[in-house]
């Protein structure tokens, strides 16, 4: 039987690479990510979405994190430019948290029907990375679920690393 290869791209926004949130090192991996889509089937490729509401700093990540960003329907929401065609609109999931619940139901979904493994990459290693490639092995630990390091970035090198580390001591493969 053939496996069926996905890649997860988490939240390559505009906010998250030269934005409200942006760093250097999310800059320096479009690139990278843009070549790794590419590499995929397009059908195969999904994506999370960071989506905040207009009294974000309201909420309680707003009063934890008091940095607009991400809010729906602004240029820092959308995926960059580079990698937006890459993406079927379809295959994308708005995310309200750091883990989407609905992308792990629906790709857990698909390796109910054939054999799938999962790869990860994107932003911020050390928030929606981390807490989207968990929320995968709790739904389906039997599927491998690697995350690509070259084609992420986190908030620090330091967190990046941190999160790394936290991900291979649950069993996701860091390449």
């Amino acid at each position: 039987m053939v496996m069926k290869k996905i890649l997860i791209v988490i939240d390559m926004q505009n906010d998250f690479i030269d934005g409200s949130l942006g760093t250097k090192e999310a800059v320096s991996i479009v690139p990278a990510v843009k070549e790794k889509i590419l590499s995929y089937d397009k059908k195969n490729v999904y994506a999370t979405r960071d989506t905040h509401p207009v009294n974000y700093l309201q909420t309680q990540e707003g009063s934890m994190l008091p940095v607009e960003h991400c809010i729906k329907n602004t240029n820092g929401w959308q995926i960059c430019s580079e990698l937006k065609s890459l993406i079927d609109e379809a295959n994308i999931f708005d995310k309200v948290t750091f883990g989407s619940t609905d992308m792990a139901l629906f790709i857990k979904s698909i390796s109910e029907k054939e054999q799938i493994e999962i790869e990860l990459v994107g932003l911020c290693t050390d928030i929606c990375v981390v807490s989207n490639a968990l929320l995968l092995k709790a739904f389906m630990p039997e599927v491998r679920i690697s995350v690509d390091s070259k084609c992420c970035a986190g908030v620090t090198p330091s967190k990046h690393e941190a999160a790394l580390e936290t991900m291979r001591s649950c069993q996701i493969i860091v390449s």
